[in-house]
């Protein structure tokens, strides 16, 4: 019996190598989903367990200590292997390849395998073999340009639109989308999952109104990178920050009357007199607080919000109410998304490490 006994991905096996980035972030979600994922790591990475970054990414599934560079622990992956619906991988071009785990390795102990790989530039191009993080891959999708001040260089966003964007989730599309197809085909297949091409998608829109015309090259010039002053941050009394996103007329006009300014003397589609209604909103959110603006806007149509801290953020009331976020193993983490009506997705029990032969008995 799997120890992930709900969610829609109960049954499911996957086997997830050790690596950093979107993988593990893409495990934790398929977990979450409950899929029974074995992690394969290095000899020692059980020491590396209780850190609280793999307290949270590698949560709900159990983990095997093997040497894959010895050819009997790389039998016993092997074994793993012939039993799983999926891998995951993001090692460079041609490790796996050279471990003898590569996905024609795989495919011959088990030819319905779909054979997750991540990677930033993807399994082929010029770039395949160059190191690379996040702030690298969104640079030359033209998405890390399109972000920030004009002013001032463009800022990282976190890793979150390369890494975990561009990545784990095209990653968990692609594996999910290859499990499908398995099934009704009995042949899986290789997902050559590139944060870059997947940051490319990410601005498919964006792509689009570029080619409309619709959207300027630089930066702070359009309708969603701060270019208008109904979407933008504004800073409060207390050095705190407003984020405003009123885009549609009608909240627009919400705005200004939760402002308190005259809409004669600001239409939103006058660009010549943008300036003046910058300085006046900016004005306006310098006179209070940002927690008194919050209250000020709460249940209006406005769309406006407070930004708040990584430590703050759990306790916001619509947060709390969804438990969006709780205390799991003594760290304040993000629940399971999304939410699932009839099979619901929960933080699985196996954690820790444990022989390879337990892992295989369970999945016999």
């Amino acid at each position: 019996m799997s120890t992930a006994e709900t969610g829609p991905l109960a049954g499911c096996r996957i086997v997830e190598f050790d690596a950093i980035g979107p993988v593990p972030l893409a495990g934790m979600i398929l977990a979450d989903m409950g899929a029974d994922i074995v992690r394969i790591g290095r000899p020692g990475s059980a020491a590396m367990a209780d850190m609280p970054g793999n307290v949270v990414l590698q949560r709900g599934r159990q983990t095997v200590e093997l040497n894959l560079k010895d050819d009997a622990q790389r039998d016993r992956a092997m074994d793993l292997i012939a039993k799983a619906d999926a891998v995951l991988e993001g090692q460079r071009p041609g490790v796996m390849e050279r471990l003898g785990l590569g996905p024609e390795h795989c495919h011959a102990r088990n030819a319905r395998l779909v054979y997750g790989r991540m990677t930033g530039w993807g399994q082929d191009g010029p770039l395949a073999q160059s190191a690379g993080h996040d702030i690298g891959y969104i640079a030359i999708t033209g998405a890390l340009g399109s972000i920030g001040r004009k002013d001032a260089p463009p800022p990282p966003p976190l890793n979150l639109v390369g890494d975990y964007g561009g990545g784990t989730m095209f990653l968990i599309a692609g594996v999910l989308a290859g499990i499908l197809s398995a099934r009704e085909t009995g042949k899986g297949q290789v997902v050559d999952a590139a944060m870059t091409d997947g940051a490319a998608i990410l601005m498919s829109m964006f792509y689009a109104f570029h080619a409309g015309g619709m959207w300027k090259a630089e930066r702070e010039a359009n309708l969603l990178d701060g270019g208008t002053p109904w979407y933008r941050c504004y800073e409060t009394a207390d050095g705190g920050h407003m984020a405003v996103g009123a885009i549609e007329p009608q909240f627009y006009a919400e705005l200004l009357a939760k402002l308190e300014l005259d809409p004669e003397d600001f239409p939103q589609g006058d660009k010549t007199g943008w300036p003046k209604m910058a300085e006046a909103f900016a004005a306006k959110f310098a006179s209070r607080t940002r927690d008194e603006w919050a209250a000020h806007f709460e249940g209006s149509d406005a769309c406006v919000a407070p930004v708040l801290s990584i430590a703050e953020a759990p306790a916001h009331p619509h947060n709390a109410a969804r438990q969006t976020f709780a205390e799991h193993r003594g760290i304040m983490q993000p629940m399971p998304a999304p939410r699932f009506s009839e099979t619901p997705a929960r933080i699985g029990k196996a954690s820790g490490t444990v022989a390879v032969e337990d892992a295989l008995g369970r999945w016999a």
